[in-house]
């Protein structure tokens, strides 16, 4: 294995997983793969999280220790045949590595066998994060922090293959870079009755369009709409075209970039529900209209280290053209955001874009497909910031004991 060229060796174990995709916390023969291609590498791994492999590579005594983390995990979509994925297609039909994952495992393989092929020459270690369930809320990450994966770890690089990004971009940024993800239930209970005697009634279908309509316009008069996005995603409640229900569930998600603004969506929607019941509490309400409201904080948003994040782009653009170490904050979420929150590093986007080759879908899609001449790209870049940063913690703004 060693033999192949690191490059055809990476797309290969890519088109490996490719063909295997495992859903959040099913990841079993994907583990077992990583394990055996570790352990050829001459790396001991360990399982975690239960589906999950974490291993260290160890240099010279003496130095810091830098992780580096690839998600597992694929996604429950029907892979729909092209002229380019024919040799790599799914074999689990209805489920598909459709965000990537594939390539981030490959790329991390392909760091791994790379600094352990050259251990004698850098001193500190490396730590290898193989982990399960990003895909799927609480994630993984908490469970591997949970686990010790981050047990003397100073510093953790991550990166994401993104198919909206052209082929070879890199993007970052310093500070709030992936927002956090909320999710809210409401039930709305009024009073049912016949549509011929609206007097009796308290319509929960009228109060939650009113609470749509409001809770729109109440968060875009507080907050800048580039700072959140709010959406409802399912509302449901009554049975018959005559009668108004007794009840109406509605669900809902909203992202952002900041605690504060997280934390006053949420006020915001009580405070709209409050006002809401009692605007249309009648004489004789027996206790409707009421609600019931869950608030389901998922992903926090993903911080990338201030000093560490420059430095990083101060090493990426001596190496590489198209560099962007102020992009945009994209609205996706990430269980990365927890690794943050416990230690510095940074979380890269690598772009696959390439109408040339036809490949112009994005994440989660039944076509999503990348460019492999981007896998050597990903894999000399975490190469690169784990030597970087076990040669000059200092420029990283890391203190090392």
């Amino acid at each position: 294995m060693h033999r192949i060229p690191i490059e055809e060796w990476i797309i290969k174990l890519r088109r490996e997983f490719h063909r295997e995709p495992e859903i959040s916390f099913k990841e079993y023969k994907t583990q077992e793969r990583i394990i055996r291609i570790l352990q050829d590498l001459g790396i001991e791994p360990q399982k975690i999280a239960d589906t999950g492999v974490v291993a260290t590579i160890h240099g010279q005594p003496g130095g810091p220790c830098i992780a580096l983390r690839s998600d597992i995990d694929a996604l429950e979509v029907l892979e729909v045949p092209t002229e380019r994925n024919k040799e790599y297609i799914s074999r689990n039909i209805g489920f598909m590595h459709a965000c990537g994952h594939d390539g981030h495992i490959a790329m991390v393989l392909g760091a791994a066998r790379l600094l352990q092929e050259n251990r004698h020459t850098f001193a500190g270690n490396v730590r290898l994060i193989f982990q399960p369930a990003e895909e799927q809320p609480p994630g993984g990450a908490p469970r591997v922090i949970a686990e010790g994966g981050l047990d003397s770890v100073d510093a953790i690089v991550g990166m994401h293959i993104f198919g909206a990004v052209d082929v070879g971009k890199i993007a970052f940024r310093e500070g709030s870079f992936m927002a956090s993800s909320n999710l809210f239930s409401i039930k709305i209970i009024g009073k049912g009755g016949h549509h011929s005697n609206p007097e009796d009634c308290i319509d929960p279908i009228l109060i939650a369009a009113d609470f749509i309509s409001t809770i729109n316009k109440e968060v875009k008069n507080r907050i800048d709409p580039s700072r959140y996005v709010l959406g409802i995603g399912k509302i449901e409640g009554g049975a018959q075209f005559n009668r108004t229900p007794d009840e109406v569930n509605i669900i809902g998600s909203y992202r952002t970039f900041d605690t504060n603004d997280t934390k006053n969506i949420d006020e915001m929607i009580t405070q709209t529900l409050d006002r809401l019941m009692g605007s249309y509490t009648t004489n004789d309400c027996n206790g409707t209209p009421a609600y019931d409201l869950e608030i389901m904080h998922g992903y926090p948003v993903l911080v990338n280290n201030a000093a560490f994040t420059k430095t990083v782009h101060s090493l990426l653009n001596e190496r590489y053209q198209d560099v962007d170490g102020n992009a945009k904050p994209i609205f996706g979420a990430e269980d990365f955001a927890f690794y943050l929150q416990k230690v510095p590093g940074v979380y890269l986007t690598l772009g696959t874009k390439n109408p040339d080759k036809d490949i112009v879908e994005g994440n989660h899609s039944s076509r999503f497909d990348i460019d492999e001449d981007i896998l050597i790209t990903g894999t000399e870049i975490l190469k690169s910031i784990a030597l970087d940063f076990l040669e000059k913690p200092d420029n990283y703004g890391v203190f090392v004991q």
